[in-house]
């Protein structure tokens, strides 16, 4: 059932043109469904960065059309973006389809919510604004938020257009400029939509799009001394890597969205079947490859051995295969490396004890399929209930009270979600209230809006996206005082 969607553009976007890379290198764009290459995409290095940050600072010149437009104006042009992106929708989700290996309906899921994200920030543009303080000193003070100035925003692979908008949407509705570096395994998506900001009118140079390898291009934008800003979504250890090369430079803050090992907590008072489901979904939704998945999933002793069953047999009836057959529900994992990375974890789990009740082999198909696996009988110390495993691999342990739960869900350096399956709302507000994580769901998973701020704890980074603290991480704070004169009669 592999279809062939037409690739419109494969060059950098800088100043509002599709250019080739200055080097003319080109990296390959993989089909991870076959394996076979969909296409070749210039390859940006520290020059194209050079020439990208080149146009967004002049671009976000005090006198430039982008600067002295009014913020509704900037609200305007962010909801053409999103006017012509729903006209596009349909080859939105076949492009994400093919190029991540998303369930077609996962993927035109993923649109929907980039097409909300901009239309949420659209109405943020005119309402950014500061306080007036009572300060001490016959004085009269003010705040204004005021953008930062060029972002650096680097995305990853897992939800390639959506994460896009998680950090352009707020980053343009502040007024700022962007340089956006799509995972080099999914470029496509992001490449178009250049094609449609030029279209919404948005003036050269305010955003622009250089695909690219983490080590040349990601490294660049990090270092580079005319970025005011970098927001980046990927993996703990890269994150770390960002971190130190932005401090390097020229100190520019930093936003980081980073890994998870986020528990889910089940107590004996659920509906079983419905809890099994809630836990499933947290787990193996878009391969498993999602920072916040609820991996460690914490079963109360009294329910135990009917949810394994339960949970092994709803795996064992989860269709793989190819992501545009509409039975389909989890298509391949993005590369042929994370599949061995997954692999090897699964393996060690089996080595160290846990019973692998279903799945642990790579499924059929001439791409990177896995089977949807789960674990029964984990412990803590295994390194399946401790690393981030990215894959679709659950992991069920046995708890027996909640002070031993909490404690258990918050051994871990990771803090990004959370998740509690009680009828009793007291017990879950205590859970809520003594996890260490930035998001807490409360008898669901992964309830995530675009309204509501997300970001992690810990090693699960810091900042926060979407909601009013998205909006947050793209300003500086100017305080303007008055002195007021006294005139006596």
């Amino acid at each position: 059932m592999h279809r062939r969607i037409p690739i419109l553009h494969t060059q950098l976007f800088i100043n509002n043109e599709f250019v080739d890379a200055v080097s003319k290198k080109t990296l390959d764009v993989i089909n991870p469904t076959t394996g076979e290459v969909i296409t070749e995409v210039s390859e940006a290095d520290a020059a194209d960065v050079d020439l990208a940050v080149a146009a967004a600072r002049a671009a976000f010149k005090r006198d430039s059309p982008w600067r002295t437009c009014d913020a509704s104006e900037r609200g305007a042009a962010i909801h053409r973006l999103a006017d012509l992106i729903v006209e596009e929708k349909e080859y939105f989700a076949d492009l994400e389809a093919l190029d991540a290996g998303k369930p077609r309906a996962e993927a035109e899921f993923d649109v929907e919510c980039t097409i909300a994200t901009f239309r949420y920030y659209a109405g943020w543009s005119d309402k950014i604004h500061g306080k007036t303080i009572p300060a001490d000193g016959g004085v009269i003070s003010m705040t204004r938020h005021e953008p930062i100035g060029v972002c650096g925003l680097i995305i990853p692979w897992n939800y390639p257009i959506l994460m896009a908008a998680w950090k352009l949407a707020p980053a343009l509705a502040a007024g700022n400029c962007c340089v956006l570096k799509p995972s080099e395994n999914t470029p496509l998506s992001a490449l178009v939509l250049g094609k449609l900001i030029k279209a919404a009118g948005f003036p050269p140079g305010v955003v622009n799009i250089v695909p690219g390898y983490g080590p040349t291009a990601g490294r660049a934008i990090a270092m580079h001394d005319d970025i005011d800003k970098i927001a980046f979504t990927g993996s703990t250890k890269v994150g770390r890597l960002i971190q130190s090369a932005s401090g390097e430079s020229n100190l520019k803050r930093v936003t980081l969205e980073l890994g998870g090992k986020s528990p889910l907590v089940i107590f004996g008072d659920v509906d079983l079947d419905e809890a099994v489901e809630i836990a499933h979904n947290a787990v193996f939704a878009n391969m498993g490859q999602c920072c916040c998945a609820g991996t460690r999933t914490y079963v109360h002793e009294g329910i135990y051995d009917a949810f394994v069953e339960k949970a092994k047999a709803l795996a064992e009836k989860r269709k793989v295969g190819d992501p545009f057959d509409p039975e389909v529900v989890q298509g391949p994992q993005i590369s042929a490396l994370q599949a061995e990375r997954i692999m090897e974890l699964v393996e060690s789990g089996k080595k160290e004890g846990a019973k692998c009740v279903a799945g642990g082999k790579r499924a059929p198909g001439e791409g990177f399929f896995i089977e949807p696996t789960v674990f029964a009988d984990v412990t803590d110390n295994m390194r399946i209930a401790r690393e981030e495993i990215f894959g679709p691999v659950q992991q069920i342990l046995k708890f027996s009270t909640m002070d031993e739960v909490i404690d258990r869900s918050n051994d871990t350096r990771y803090g990004l979600g959370a998740g509690i399956l009680t009828k009793d709302i007291d017990r879950a507000l205590e859970f809520a209230q003594g996890v260490q994580s930035g998001s807490v769901w409360i008898n669901c998973y992964d309830a995530s809006t675009v309204q509501t701020p997300f970001g992690g704890y810990k090693q699960s980074g810091h900042g926060r996206e979407l909601g009013y603290a998205g909006i947050n991480e793209y300003v500086e704070t100017k305080t303007i005082t008055i002195k007021v004169a006294k005139k006596h009669s």
